[in-house]
């Protein structure tokens, strides 16, 4: 079946229309003309297995990355990134009905902090698109910068000069499993940790990354397929850093941080200039982001995080920082009153808020609300919740993952219709 593609889903896959159905296609840009030969129902719409493009559009661009296409982890390289921008700024104004700017990410390669690679038999890299048990042998990652070559060239030395056993990862079995690279975009600290089964490593390992700042061994220790375990070593630093405008933030193996340093300034930036007042809950306080940055600005901050590590860290950043900050491990609607708060950020998981916070907040009614979210979809079902109750007062996008489909949305709620 050959057809035209009139535009991108919101998942990023192009929409061809064949007869009746609707096929959606990866990898495709509007105006492209594609021959579809096998399609399967994925999430209850037609997604192509085997296609071509036939006849590309004026539109497309050349992708950077040699594996785009195969690779799991970008989807739109061969967007334009105005066009980009323009796509994710029209899926928000479609879902919130209103009109959304997406604020584009001053740095499109080289912006990722953090990638984490499977070191498996099949291949030194990320999952092959669609595949769970697949891997794409990579030399580097250009959304995460050059350093990525480096590292992976050393870990290629240190296993032909070893020969240690490589993830099977269908029988998820072997000793290698994951190499994880941090970096600093603004401090150039270099973090590599390498995740492993249980074994011993050669005490020369830390050797072939002389050049980070701090080296990790971590080994998983459950039958779980993750790319995190208990730390068993570390040369070096224990942490590395990274600084969003005058603040320093810690980095630890085990720790979650913004991926996109660069707009993770534009992030933090635009919630110190929506929040009211001067008392300021911060929700899912994470490692102290947003916290610890309107600490800094003179706001009177306190933090709630279920992970206790996580919680740990925000409180060694707000002492590092010298801010008055105060971080507690609680779950997000453990708070006795609400409306004790000027404002309150919420910065959930992609599920959303939790029903028992939506209905905490009905009823405690504090005045300002900030919500971070990484889930379009999840944050238009809490906006009906609140509705009746809370006015949008405005949102923003910001391209935190250029060349993929996601975007994170910042909206003010304000109390009152």
């Amino acid at each position: 079946m050959r057809g035209i593609v009139e535009r991108l889903d919101h998942e990023g896959l192009g929409v061809v229309r064949v007869g009746r159905r609707e096929i959606h296609v990866p990898f495709t840009a509007p105006g492209d003309v594609v021959e579809v030969r096998k399609w399967r129902k994925k999430k209850r719409k037609l997604t192509a297995t085997d296609f071509e493009v036939v006849e590309p559009s004026a539109s497309r661009v050349e992708p950077v990355c040699p594996s785009f296409g195969v690779c799991g982890g970008c989807l739109l390289q061969h967007i334009p990134y105005g066009g980009q921008v323009k796509f994710k700024a029209e899926k928000l104004s479609t879902l919130l009905g209103i009109d959304v700017e997406v604020i584009p990410s001053p740095v499109i390669y080289g912006h990722r902090n953090r990638i984490d690679v499977v070191i498996s038999t099949n291949g030194i890299g990320f999952r092959r698109r669609g595949t769970w048990w697949d891997a794409v042998d990579i030399e580097w990652c250009p959304v995460f910068g050059e350093s990525s070559r480096r590292v992976l060239r050393s870990l290629r030395e240190f296993i032909e000069d070893h020969t240690p056993s490589l993830y099977e990862i269908r029988k998820n079995e072997g000793f290698l499993r994951y190499i994880v690279i941090r970096e600093g975009k603004f401090t150039g600290e270099l973090m590599v940790n390498l995740v492993t089964s249980e074994g011993s490593l050669p005490e020369s390992f830390p050797d072939y990354f002389g050049y980070a700042d701090s080296v990790y061994w971590s080994v998983n220790r459950t039958p779980s397929d993750v790319s995190y375990g208990e730390i068993e070593r570390f040369w070096g630093s224990e942490f590395i850093r990274e600084r969003l405008d005058d603040v320093t933030y810690l980095i630890h193996p085990n720790s979650f941080f913004q991926t996109n340093s660069h707009q993770a300034v534009t992030l933090v930036r635009k919630v110190a200039e929506l929040v009211d007042g001067e008392r300021v809950l911060d929700l899912y306080s994470g490692v102290g982001t947003f916290g610890i940055y309107l600490a800094k600005r003179g706001f009177s901050v306190e933090g709630i995080e279920v992970n206790p590590f996580a919680v740990e860290m925000a409180n060694r950043n707000a002492g590092l920082n010298g801010v008055d900050a105060t971080f507690r491990v609680g779950q997000d609607r453990d708070v006795e009153n609400l409306s004790e708060y000027d404002t309150i950020i919420v910065d959930p998981p992609r599920a959303g808020l939790h029903p028992k916070l939506i209905r905490k907040i009905l009823k405690d009614k504090p005045q300002s609300i900030v919500y971070v979210s990484c889930n379009p979809r999840t944050l238009r079902a809490n906006l009906d919740e609140l509705a009746g109750v809370y006015s949008l007062e405005g949102a923003v996008g910001i391209d935190m993952f250029p060349h993929t489909p996601h975007v994170e949305t910042v909206v003010k709620l304000k109390l009152g219709v």
